[in-house]
């Protein structure tokens, strides 16, 4: 099977129609393709192929003014340039293979007897090792994928495997590096957040996301544009020019070689090993380019940090984050802000969260943010905001636990933690899920940041409502009050919810609540 020419990418048409598109498709269509229609770790890996192949054909845009007008020649430039390197994206048979190691080996057990890997190994949702049976039932059994799903499998796997123990391999004849253990792949360092523009259509999308190589010299160094990896394929772990491109150049590592990969021909093993080492934010300072930087408080000492995906912190809370254009090294949001001056744009937000080797779940969101929030007022008032519902989500909690108390059960005791978190984080699911319908309405106070005034007023805004309603309604589902006692234990559990230090939005609001 060959990427350029059969089809393997799943899309949407722009009448809503799903369908498979080939590399050449995904350009030769792009404006009748509305969207991938992916999970958001398969997108973040397909937008970086499409991205690659883009700027690889174009080599560029060369700065602002050529990216600009950059957006007649992507589709033409990429077609030629696929023709040109067809042979490079053959997935299975002789010869070099995409994303995968042709000279790669199988090492001879102990026993004498040869050890495989299953291909379910490339899905990360699949119970395949020490991955979850909780929601695959057919974990542990032999599966045949279609060389399209491989194709979507291997380009995901490159980008997002987590680390840990694996297996050894070797890689013209030499073992495959870290004696059996590996890092986080590249987009998934960090436990990252990735932000990409999405347009219209998927040629819009992906002309939003060109890094420019004015920006990429600003972000990482002058000599760091780089080739795909397909053009310089290393042969063996010595290859020190074709791994330093690799690892070291925005183009490299764009479609990275995480992980030294061979499948077999029938589609249902493969052998594997640990590929290049990407070193991480952390180490180097090297940023992926949908990646957002924030600066936290750690052991006392300000940080620089990857603002990092949480399943129990929903992307929204991060938009005043998100939106921070970042010039160069600076902290800020994707790159692809830069190219953004006084129009509304939309902002998908994604990634997948793990558990140090284990892959937990994929979060992901579309927000249509207005202008005014590439601007500094509108993000502080934005965080404003973000902190209203924080601080109502506190109150939430503590009237909950005056409530448990006058029932006689006492939450505060140290023998009650878990049983407190539970009745707590239940009562804070129900609160945010409330909170998240009236999102737009932050973003319409964050539009015209003026309207608040020198002393905010939050309780006179859609949004600072919406969040008292939101409160009162989880405290009232999580505090039963039918019995005598319910309806004291609830009238006292009221009362906390709407006094004491808190914003001051809900302070005021006290004596609008009927207790």
């Amino acid at each position: 099977m060959n990427l350029t020419t059969e089809p393997w990418i799943p899309v949407v048409w722009n009448g809503g129609e799903a369908g498979l598109v080939s590399l050449l498709e995904a350009f030769e269509r792009g404006h009748e393709i509305r969207d991938l229609a992916v999970r958001a770790h398969e997108r973040i890996a397909l937008m970086r192929v499409l991205i690659c192949i883009a700027q690889a054909a174009l080599d560029g845009p060369a700065d602002e003014y050529d990216w600009k007008a950059c957006y007649g020649r992507i589709a033409p430039s990429a077609i030629e340039y696929l023709r040109r390197w067809e042979r490079s994206f053959e997935l299975l048979g002789d010869g070099q293979r995409f994303l995968q190691i042709a000279n790669l080996k199988k090492p001879v057990a102990k026993s004498g007897a040869d050890e495989g890997n299953a291909a379910s190994k490339l899905d990360l949702a699949l119970a395949t090792g020490n991955n979850t049976t909780l929601f695959d039932n057919a974990g542990g059994s032999t599966r045949a994928f279609t060389p399209a799903d491989l194709a979507r499998m291997l380009t995901t796997f490159q980008c997002f495997s987590p680390g840990g123990r694996i297996g050894v391999a070797l890689w013209d004849g030499e073992e495959t590096p870290g004696k059996g253990s590996s890092e986080h792949a590249p987009c998934l360092a960090g436990g990252m957040l990735h932000a990409l523009r999405r347009g219209e259509r998927l040629m819009t999308s992906l002309h939003g996301n060109l890094m420019t190589k004015r920006q990429a010299e600003q972000f990482y160094a002058p000599s760091s544009w780089g080739r795909p990896v397909w053009e310089m394929m290393p042969q063996r772990l010595a290859d020190a020019e074709a791994v330093q491109n690799a690892v070291g150049t925005y183009l490299g590592r764009l479609v990275p070689l995480a992980r030294a990969v061979w499948l077999a021909d029938g589609g249902q093993s493969l052998i594997l090993g640990n590929g290049l080492a990407y070193d991480s934010y952390d180490k180097t300072g090297w940023r992926e380019p949908s990646a957002t930087v924030v600066v936290r408080t750690v052991k006392g000492a300000s940080q620089r940090v990857l603002l990092p995906a949480r399943v129990e912190k929903a992307a929204w809370r991060e938009l005043h984050s998100l939106t921070v254009k970042a010039a160069g090294d600076k902290p800020g949001g994707p790159a692809a802000l830069e190219h953004l001056s006084d129009e509304a744009f939309d902002l998908w937000v994604g990634a997948l969260v793990s558990n140090k080797a284990k892959p937990v779940d994929a979060i992901e969101s579309v927000f249509h943010i207005p202008a005014q929030m590439l601007n500094a007022p509108s993000q502080r008032v934005y965080e404003d905001g973000v902190r209203v519902a924080e601080t109502s989500e506190f109150r939430l909690k503590r009237a909950v636990s005056v409530y448990h108390k006058e029932l006689g059960d006492h939450l505060d005791r140290p023998e009650m933690k878990i049983r407190r978190q539970q009745i707590q984080s239940a009562a804070g699911s129900q609160f945010w899920t409330g909170v998240e319908l009236a999102v737009p309405r932050l973003l319409e106070v964050a539009e015209n940041p003026e309207e608040l005034g020198l002393r905010p007023r939050w309780q006179k805004t859609d949004w600072g409502k919406a969040v008292l309603s939101a409160m009162r309604a989880a405290f009232e589902r999580a505090c039963p009050h039918e019995t005598p006692r319910q309806m004291r234990a609830f009238a006292l559990g009221l009362k906390a919810l709407f006094s004491g230090p808190a914003n001051e939005g809900a302070a005021e609001a006290e004596e609008e609540v009927e207790v």
